[in-house]
């Protein structure tokens, strides 16, 4: 908002001598006539991927088991532009997030300032893999996964939305995937398997991968489509 000074005070400066305005610190005479440039703000997306790119980097289809196809719905991006970063919420997490696809969110954070997603299942739907891809300025990656410590020791346990069950968290680092990892495992006595969530930071990105495929409650799938989005985002970056 622009600021109008009182006409009075208008009065007052015009007032003043022409010597005196001429001969002041920092006006043009004092500098050979140059002119000053105001300095240009930091681009804070500067070197960020954008969701375009973001979705060259998801893992292919040979990266999940046998038989599972992409759901038509379940794929976005954010395409070239970069969305407006948001704030995150400090209330309390809402623990049934751990089961959506966006679980990221469940960490305070709605997303990244570019993204990219999509979901693959089986035949019958019974098991699924969800794969996401969010990039952030500055250090929040970090933070992001930082907060999911946070989360799991707020949602050690909880009642999922559909089997109205109560569901076992268990959480831990993970060493070995990008530049740090935590990986959680959801369990449930009334669940026919488990869920294996694992989030990745490999620089300002983080992925985050759901899976219930296999026995083994989707950890050995889920390791293996975070390995492949870490090869691409390091291929991306070379590119």
């Amino acid at each position: 908002m622009r600021l109008t000074l009182p006409v009075a005070t208008l009065l007052a400066v015009a007032a003043l001598p022409l010597a005196l305005t001429a001969c002041s610190a920092g006006s043009p005479s004092d500098t050979g006539g140059g002119s000053s440039k105001p300095a240009r703000a930091k681009d804070l997306n500067a070197g960020l991927a954008t969701g375009t790119q973001l979705k060259k980097a998801l893992a292919p289809a040979s990266a999940f088991p046998g038989g599972f196809t992409s759901e038509a719905d379940g794929a976005s991006d954010s395409g070239g532009q970069f969305l407006s970063p948001s704030a995150r919420s400090t209330a309390k997490p809402n623990c049934t997030r751990l089961e959506s696809t966006s679980w990221i969110q469940v960490t305070g954070f709605k997303g990244g300032v570019s993204f990219a997603q999509n979901d693959y299942v089986n035949h019958d739907k019974t098991e699924e893999v969800a794969q996401e891809i969010d990039a952030f300025q500055g250090t929040t990656a970090s933070a992001v996964l930082k907060q999911l410590q946070t989360v799991a020791a707020e949602c050690a346990t909880f009642t999922d939305t559909d089997a109205h069950a109560k569901v076992k968290l268990t959480g831990s680092s993970t060493a070995g995937l990008g530049d740090e990892a935590y990986t959680m495992t959801l369990t449930s006595g009334a669940w026919e398997n488990g869920s294996t969530l694992i989030a990745a930071r490999s620089g300002n990105s983080v992925i985050t991968v759901l899976s219930t495929a296999g026995a083994d409650d989707g950890a050995a799938t889920a390791k293996k489509v975070t390995t492949q989005i870490l090869g691409n985002l390091k291929a991306l970056k070379t590119a």
